[in-house]
């Protein structure tokens, strides 16, 4: 556990260590008002092309790893923790909402939530079970890296965040910055869905629209020159992201284990730069390491057909791959690059990537939609992928689940077209409903 001098003034201004702490150790950290309680076991970060090279926990390194990552590679980071200090009776609860339920696997939650997590698991008729993250308050499994990112702001003493998103990042940073009374800049897509600008402004954000390739120069600036923290990328080379973002996704694995009373046999995930594949397989990793579970599920990887770079990266046997990128309505997972995080991701669970055609996500979105669950197609990715790809949920010894990452609400097709206007009439009515 960091030292109170090892972290930012602006995290310890005006709160109170816990008297029952040793001496000069952070175990418990409350507001000024006796509040908030931080419990976080969170000890440093470290390179995940070389786990051997450890930075402090504070600043967070939002461009990489600056010893391991080369011109042509930029390598992201992890968040190390005190395992063996980790409470016997974590696991042992409810799963409930809020991140700080798992405080002591979370980098500090400086930052206040929105009761963000603790989405439900739904069956679907052949035994496969559905994660359905569009049930977080602003409708997707973006919250969750959220809660942890904003955090690391307010605990860095950031002046705002800023991000870039074509919907489901955005409308998160948004709203966790809102709540944490931090301005934040979101550059967004003009093609993004027509929903997308009113949802960012309503929370205040200032939405920037400039052409692609002045993206990340300009958010370089926002940080070098206005002190705000990125929580997107910000590197050319390959993706890197926020090195405490992924924490906040391995909850996802948390919350399946302690639904399912075990760990499942596969996990099929959307995947777009490979963020949350990170995140829901170093979850399941923590588990078994905590003997919470006695296995580590296989996690899947999948993409649109019109894009596919992590699944060129393990083709290949590279880091990281650029592709070009064709036209999808997976518009929130069609990547050029992938994080290098996904391929630790595959390789550590013995998983695999692949892609997936349009008109397969189509049928997975409307498989879901006959279940009761309304997703974006870039959502329905990973029921997608198990269909078209499997292993048959048959064939597994165990559960299977597909995780479905945001709302209906998100597409680009939602709203554009209107109900038309009909006479009151009994046999056309009758007609409609097919009965």
């Amino acid at each position: 556990m960091p030292s109170a001098a090892s972290l930012p003034d602006a995290w310890l201004r005006g709160a109170v260590a816990d008297p029952a702490a040793p001496s000069g150790v952070l175990t418990r950290l409350l507001d000024p008002a006796g509040r908030f309680l931080v419990t976080s076991l969170a000890r440093f970060q470290r390179s995940l092309a070389d786990p051997s090279v450890r930075h402090p926990l504070w600043p967070p390194l939002t461009a990489g790893c600056p010893v391991t990552s080369t011109d042509e590679v930029a390598y992201p980071l992890e968040v190390e923790y005190d395992y063996d200090a980790v409470p016997a009776d974590l696991f042992a609860r409810p799963a409930a909402h809020g991140l700080e339920r798992w405080a002591p696997l979370s980098p500090p939650l400086a930052a206040p939530g929105l009761g963000e997590g603790n989405t439900p698991l739904v069956e679907l008729a052949d035994g496969v079970w559905v994660k359905d993250e569009s049930r977080n308050p602003t409708w997707s499994h973006k919250d969750r890296l959220n809660r942890v990112a904003v955090s690391a702001a307010v605990a860095s003493g950031a002046r705002g965040v800023v991000v870039s998103s074509s919907g489901n990042h955005g409308a998160a940073a948004a709203a966790y910055a809102a709540r944490a009374g931090l301005p934040c800049a979101v550059f967004t897509s003009p093609d993004a869905p027509p929903a997308v600008a009113s949802h960012l402004r309503a929370y205040g954000a200032t939405v920037l629209t400039v052409p692609y390739a002045s993206v990340r120069p300009l958010m370089r600036r926002i940080v070098d020159e206005l002190g705000f923290q990125s929580v997107s990328s910000v590197t050319d080379s390959a993706h890197t992201g926020h090195s405490f973002g992924p924490e906040g996704y391995k909850t996802i694995a948390y919350e399946i284990a302690l639904a399912l009373g075990r760990a499942p046999a596969a996990v099929h995930v959307p995947t777009g730069y490979g963020e949350l594949l990170f995140g829901v397989a170093k979850g399941f990793q923590e588990l078994a390491r905590l003997g919470v579970t006695d296995a580590v599920p296989r996690v899947y990887g999948v993409e649109p057909a019109a894009a596919g770079a992590l699944t060129e990266a393990l083709r290949s046997g590279r880091p990281a791959a650029r592709v070009p990128v064709g036209p999808t309505a997976a518009y929130a997972i069609d990547c050029e690059v992938n994080s290098y995080r996904g391929v630790l991701a595959i390789r550590r669970t013995g998983g695999a990537a692949s892609t997936v055609t349009d008109p397969q996500l189509v049928s997975a979105r409307e498989e879901l939609a006959a279940q009761g669950i309304w997703c974006e197609v870039s959502a329905a990715a990973g029921l997608a992928g198990l269909r078209g790809h499997g292993p048959d949920p048959a064939d597994e010894e165990g559960p299977v689940v597909c995780v479905v990452t945001s709302s209906g609400y998100k597409d680009v097709a939602t709203g554009r077209t209107a109900v038309a206007p009909m006479d009151a009439d009994w046999d056309a009515v009758r007609a409609l409903l097919k009965v």
